[in-house]
C-alpha cells in the first residue's frame, strides 16, 4: 500500500505480506543457516543421525545431508535453495551433500556481519565471486592425478562410507562398488542405472550379495520347469506368448462342434508355433516381457524351458546388458545369434520371497548387488551409503585428481584465499576473507563432532599448513590432527569444487534479493464457481 495526495493506494493483493531491506535479507540468511544448522551435526566418522518421521508415520534414519533435506517439509523459499543445493550436489557427483549445505549456511552467516558493518551486498557478492574461481583454482594446484591408482578407487570408497551405518564393513561394499563400476565402466564414464540395488530385510550386511550378472524379483511360471539352468541361452521376448487379441471388435459364428474343435487347434497350433521356434534356436530360457499363456507354459515345460514372465522394461535392458542378448519383438524372426549366455540361471528363495539369479555372465555390462540388513530402516541406510560410494568411484573414473580430505584441503583452500584477499584492494578483500573463513567451517565441524577443542585443532592445521603439511587434517578416530596421507583419507576433487560452486551460488542468490513479497494464503478452493462451471443451486 502506498499513499498518493493523502488517498491510500491498493498495489499488493489483500493478505500480502512485503519485507524489504535488511529485514528482508535478514529473514532469508537466519532461514537458510537454521536449515543448515540442521544438517552439520551429522558430518563425519564421528557424525550422528537424524531420525525423520512423515506425515504416514514412516520412519527414515540417516546422516546423509540430501536425504535428511528432502525429507524435512522446507517452507521457507530462502531454506528451500538450500535444499536444492544439496540436490544438486546428489545429482551431480552423488556425495559431499552435507559439506554444501553447511558451507552455504556459513557464506551467509559471515556475509550477514559484513552487511552489519554496511559493506554493501553487491560488494559481498563480487568477493565471493573471485574467491570461488580462486578456490578452483586452488583445488586445482592441490589435487594429486590418480589415473592408473586402482588402490585409489578402494580408499575413496571406503572414506565416503566412513560416515554411515556400514563402516564396519565397508571394506566389502567398496570392493563391491569399484567391480560394478568397472563392469559397466564405458570409457571415462558409467551409467549408474546399469547397476541394479535390490534391498531385501534379513540376515546381516556382511551377507549382502554381488552378481555378475542380474537378479530379478520374480519366479517361474511353472511348477515343473528347471529352477537352476547352467550354461544358460537366454532369448529376450518384448510379445506374449499369447494369440494376440484384435485392435477392433470382432466376432465369430461357429455354427457346428467341429468348427469350435478347428478353432481350438488353431490357436494351439499358433502357440506351438511360437514355443517351437524358441526351442530351435537353443533357447533354454525364455524372460518375457509380457504374459505366458498356460498352453505355452505347458509347451516349454514339455521342452525343458524355464520362462519368467512380467519382467519390467528396465530390468529387460539391463538383461540384454549383462547377457549380451538382443531384446525381440517378433518371436517368429528369432536366431540364434539373438540369444545371450549366463553361466548359470536359478530360482532361489530368500526370505519368504523368490528371485531369480541371472549370473556368471562372460562380460556382464549391467551387475546386481542385494543388500540384506536387519532393519528396513538398515537396510535403506546402506542403500544411500552404497550409493555414495558407486559415486566417489564413478566420479574417480570421471575426473581422476583427489584431494586430502578430513578437512586438509579446506584448510589449504582457506589459507590460498587469505593470501589472495590481501593482493586485493578495497572492500572485496574483506568479502574474499570472509569466504575463507567460511571455507573453514568443514574442519571445524569435524573437530566439533568429535568432541574436540575447535579452537586448539584449527591452531595446530594452520600452523602445519604455513609450514607446508598440506595433508595435516582433523583424525577425529584418534582424536586430534593427523597426516591424511598416513590413514589414508582422501576426497574426489571434483565434490570439492562442486560443493563450493553450489554453495557460493546458493549464497548470491539469497544476498541478491531485499524484498520478499509474498502473496496471502488462499482460504477457498479455486476460483471460478462450481465445479463444471455450471451455476450452484443457491444462485
Amino acid at each position: 500500500m502506498s499513499e498518493l495526495s493523502g488517498q491510500p493506494v491498493l498495489i499488493l493483493k489483500e493478505g500480502s505480506s512485503r519485507s524489504r531491506g535488511k529485514d528482508a535479507q535478514h529473514n532469508n540468511i537466519m532461514a537458510a543457516k537454521i536449515i543448515s544448522e540442521s544438517v552439520r551435526t551429522s558430518l563425519g566418522p564421528k557424525g550422528m543421525d537424524k531420525m525423520l518421521v512423515d506425515s504416514f508415520g514412516d520412519v527414515t534414519i540417516t546422516n546423509d545431508g540430501a536425504t535428511i533435506l528432502k525429507e524435512i517439509d522446507v517452507q521457507h523459499p530462502a531454506a528451500k535453495m538450500v535444499v536444492e543445493v544439496s540436490k544438486t550436489q546428489d545429482q551431480e557427483v552423488g556425495d559431499g551433500t552435507t559439506t554444501a549445505a553447511i558451507l552455504t549456511g556459513e557464506l551467509l552467516k559471515n556475509a550477514e556481519e559484513l552487511i552489519g558493518e554496511n559493506i554493501h551486498p553487491t560488494i559481498i557478492v563480487d568477493g565471493y565471486r573471485k574467491a570461488v574461481d580462486k578456490a578452483i583454482e586452488l583445488i586445482d594446484d592441490i589435487a594429486m592425478d590418480v589415473s592408473n591408482n586402482e588402490e585409489m578407487l578402494y580408499t575413496a570408497a571406503k572414506v565416503s562410507m566412513s560416515s554411515k551405518v556400514v563402516s564396519e564393513i565397508r571394506d566389502l561394499f567398496a570392493d563391491y562398488a569399484v567391480k560394478a563400476i568397472r563392469s559397466i565402466q564405458d570409457g571415462n564414464n558409467a551409467d549408474l542405472d546399469d547397476v541394479s540395488v535390490l534391498k531385501k530385510k534379513g540376515e546381516g550386511l556382511e551377507d549382502t550379495i554381488f552378481v555378475n550378472g542380474i537378479i530379478i524379483d520374480k519366479e517361474i511360471v511353472h511348477a515343473g520347469m528347471p529352477k537352476r539352468i547352467e550354461n544358460a541361452k537366454i532369448a529376450l521376448v518384448e510379445s506374449a506368448f499369447e494369440i494376440s487379441k484384435t485392435e477392433f471388435d470382432s466376432k465369430i459364428s461357429i455354427t457346428q462342434v467341429d468348427q469350435m474343435q478347428a478353432f481350438l487347434d488353431q490357436e494351439e497350433k499358433t502357440i506351438r508355433a511360437m514355443v517351437d521356434k524358441v526351442a530351435e534356436v537353443g533357447a533354454n530360457v525364455v524372460l518375457c516381457q509380457k504374459g505366458i499363456d498356460d498352453l505355452a507354459q505347458h509347451f516349454m515345460n514339455k521342452k525343458g524351458i524355464a520362462a519368467v514372465r512380467r519382467i519390467k522394461k528396465s530390468d529387460m535392458e539391463k538383461l540384454a546388458k549383462a547377457t549380451g542378448a538382443k531384446i525381440v519383438t517378433n518371436i517368429h524372426t528369432i536366431t540364434s545369434d539373438d540369444l545371450g549366455f549366463a553361466g548359470l540361471v536359478e530360482e532361489r528363495k530368500i526370505g519368504d520371497d523368490d528371485y531369480i539369479f541371472i549370473e556368471e555372465c562372460a562380460n556382464p555390462k549391467a551387475v546386481s548387488v542385494m543388500i540384506r540388513g536387519g532393519t528396513n530402516q538398515l537396510v535403506d541406510e546402506a542403500e544411500r551409503a552404497f550409493h555414495d560410494a558407486l559415486c566417489v568411484v564413478r566420479n574417480l573414473i570421471r575426473v581422476p585428481k583427489v584431494v586430502y580430505g578430513g578437512g586438509a584441503a579446506e584448510i589449504e583452500i582457506s589459507k590460498g584465499l587469505r593470501q589472495y584477499a590481501a593482493s586485493l584492494g578495497g572492500r572485496e578483500q574483506l568479502a574474499v576473507s570472509a569466504f575463507a573463513d567460511a571455507v573453514e567451517i568443514i574442519p571445524r565441524t569435524l573437530a566439533e563432532n568429535a568432541g574436540l577443542d575447535i579452537i586448539d585443532i584449527l591452531a595446530e592445521l594452520r600452523s602445519k599448513h604455513d609450514s607446508g603439511e598440506i595433508s595435516a587434517g582433523v583424525d577425529v578416530l584418534a582424536g586430534k590432527v593427523g597426516d591424511m596421507k598416513a590413514i589414508n583419507v582422501y576426497d574426489p576433487a571434483i565434490v570439492k569444487t562442486q560443493a563450493i560452486e553450489s554453495a557460493a551460488e546458493a549464497a548470491i542468490m539469497i544476498l541478491r534479493i531485499d524484498d520478499v513479497i509474498a502473496a496471502g494464503k488462499s482460504s477457498g478452493g479455486p476460483p471460478g464457481g462450481p465445479p463444471g462451471g455450471g451455476e450452484s443451486e443457491e444462485d
